[in-house]
């Protein structure tokens, strides 16, 4: 029988590590006290005991567990929104009893803002905690967490406000803020710059060099016909360029020629009179009050990038049919701490679009270096990527530039026509990739598949490298008979550490089921050794309409859970994560490696008994009853 002081231990750890002052069978706030005094689960009218009581501002939290996760909660209906309030219900329940207690210091006290918490298991890595927020007038179902760490002083207001009141986050104004303005920027560069939808991204890429020009500004643009206002922009995106040293000329020639048509189009630098001024003076405003000063390009978020992918949509596709798909900023982020990356690393990405992952890679190495000349080098020389199309690597040449980072070594080519032994004398230590999608549609294209770009970039790093991939989740199980021989080349050269399955929302409005694939280079892998498959479909990420993919208050949560089981081995249940020896026969999915080792409960076997009971009766009501006659034949199979 599982013991219950365990459980109480093991919460009593996870509240001491949020810092909350909990109180083991009581509460030290009179009012409480007094309030419990008649609170007894079995309705006697005597004292009742919860396991914890705390208070954190101006919330009350109280605590109920159990040992059996069985025991977690008794639901009055199929919907598992409404908990059964009965005594037997709230004597054997974490959460009814928890519940009990919670209504009781509600209608007791003058504390209306009250979470219960159920809790059952006695082993961390199986522990549920389920939060139920309290009013005087109801109660509400929260989605379960892992600790106590969002109701810490500092964080149990915002976790109310965003999880229980439903009220946006910072993040969501500032992700609404970026659209509405990508939104507007659109429509004004089609109707006042009549720019075509694979100018727009690419202006303002230049407007954005020009403001940070510091010889430049927008009261320089005069609308003068002699040196038009587009001249002066360039002439200003240009000198800066220089300022930043952006080398080699080759690449610097390439990224002007993208912008050379600033200068060269009439209607950006004629005077409209319903703007009052040029229409490349009012985009240059535009883009200094509500992009350059308002985001901030020392951080990790693709800004560029953001605003490439909403233009794109706007437009009537969101570049689906080049197989381009941008990663949203949590990702590249993830990818860093995936393959836990260091100062010292040599990142490459082959396929680096508008430069989200060298971004991300790079504000993670500088946050660790410990010397400006570390810092130098990671500027420098320690982040390399390529990208084919022409005008997403002049926006990832300019997304690098805004950061202090003009001589990137960024080069406009192919991947895959590049020779992995040339690519492997820069000694790459970590590779990370989003390659183009759906490429290989037949035999003419199959060196296109997902795994020949994985196959490939590893072939092009260090011995040792690390190495993490984003691709859709048909990647992994290979179903043509190419795809099985690049997946056995895999395992004989290099070493699949594990596969995360991904939320399927994560490419919002793409609709890619991905998962993150990570390998180490050069190491051949053992037949006995163990990869781990994760399921992180619940990330703590959700769509909001005309919004996007954003993080609830549980994202943090979810992400701390799953590096802790990735980078430190944390024990996790099976429905999360599975470890096994694979073969290239395998789907590389935790789909395919998982096994339930749930025994099913005696509320399942009630329910499957109710079902089928409930059919019996139906059949039979339609005069169908002869299905469930048995035959001397049947009859003597059941013996």
């Amino acid at each position: 029988m599982a013991n219950e002081r365990q459980t109480d231990l093991l919460v009593a750890s996870l509240l001491n590590s949020a810092g909350i002052d909990a109180t083991p069978n009581g509460s030290k706030i009179l009012e409480v006290q007094n309030a419990l005094k008649t609170a007894s689960k079995r309705g006697t009218g005597h004292k009742g005991f919860p396991e914890y009581v705390a208070q954190v501002g101006d919330f009350i939290m109280v605590i109920e567990d159990k040992a059996d996760r069985v025991k977690q909660a008794k639901y009055l209906d199929a919907n598992n929104q409404n908990l059964l309030m009965d005594d037997t219900s709230i004597s054997n329940y974490a959460e009814n009893g928890a519940l009990h207690y919670a209504q009781k210091i509600v209608a007791n006290t003058h504390f209306n803002k009250v979470f219960a918490f159920g809790c059952s298991g006695t082993e961390s890595e199986n522990l549920i905690i389920r939060p139920i927020f309290v009013s005087p007038t109801s109660y509400k179902l929260l989605d379960k967490i892992k600790d106590f760490s969002n109701f810490s002083v500092d964080k149990i207001s915002s976790y109310y406000t965003t999880v229980v009141c439903q009220e946006k986050t910072a993040d969501q104004i500032e992700l609404e803020n970026i659209l509405a303005k990508a939104s507007s920027l659109h429509e004004d560069l089609h109707i006042y710059g009549s720019l075509s939808n694979e100018q727009k991204p690419i202006a303002v890429s230049a407007i954005l060099l020009a403001i940070e020009n510091p010889h430049f500004s927008t009261e320089d643009l005069t609308g003068d016909q002699n040196h038009t206002d587009g001249q002066k922009v360039y002439d200003a995106l240009e000198s800066y360029m220089e300022q930043v040293e952006v080398a080699p000329q080759e690449k610097k020639e390439r990224v002007l020629d993208e912008f050379r048509f600033i200068k060269t189009s009439p209607k950006l630098s004629q005077y409209e009179e319903r703007l009052g001024k040029t229409p490349i003076r009012f985009f240059a405003e535009y883009l200094y009050s509500n992009v350059s000063t308002a985001f901030h390009f020392n951080t990790p978020e693709d800004i560029l990038g953001r605003f490439y992918g909403e233009f794109m949509s706007y437009s009537g596709g969101d570049g689906q049919s080049l197989g381009i798909i941008l990663t949203p900023k949590h990702i590249t982020q993830l990818f860093c701490d995936l393959v836990n990356l260091k100062p010292s690393d040599v990142v490459f990405d082959p396929t680096c679009g508008t430069g989200g992952f060298l971004v991300a890679a790079m504000h993670n190495m500088l946050n660790k270096a410990r010397t400006n000349q570390q810092r130098k080098d990671i500027r420098r020389q320690q982040l390399y990527g390529i990208e084919q199309n022409v005008r997403m690597y002049s926006i990832a040449t300019t997304n690098m530039i805004l950061r202090g980072d003009g001589k990137s070594n960024l080069v406009c080519a192919d991947f895959l026509k590049q020779d992995t032994n040339d690519l492997r004398q820069r000694h790459f230590t970590v590779g990370l990739m989003n390659p183009p999608y759906s490429l290989a549609i037949n035999g003419e294209t199959r060196h296109l598949s997902e795994l020949h770009f994985i196959k490939h970039l590893l072939d092009s790093l260090d011995d040792g490298a690390r190495c993490a991939v984003i691709v859709p989740q048909s990647t992994m199980v290979g179903k043509t008979t190419k795809d099985k021989e690049i997946k056995y080349y895999l395992l004989e050269h290099h070493t699949l550490e594990g596969v995360v399955t991904l939320n399927p929302d994560t490419f919002y409005r793409v609709g890619t089921n991905p998962v993150i694939a990570i390998f180490t280079a050069h190491q051949p892998q053992p037949s006995n050794y163990y990869s781990k498959f994760i399921n992180f479909k619940d990330d703590g990420y959700e769509t909001k309409p005309h919004i996007g993919f954003v993080p609830t208050n549980r994202a943090k949560e979810r992400r701390e859970f799953l590096l802790e089981c990735w980078n430190k081995n944390r024990p996790a249940p099976n429905d999360f994560m599975v470890r096994s020896t694979v073969t290239a026969e395998d789907e590389w999915l935790h789909s395919f490696y998982y096994f339930n080792e749930d025994i099913p409960t005696d509320a399942d076997f009630e329910k499957t008994m109710a079902d089928y009971l409930t059919f019996e009766f139906n059949m039979i009501a339609h005069g169908r009853g002869y299905l469930f006659e048995n035959t001397n034949e049947e009859k003597e199979v059941t013996l």
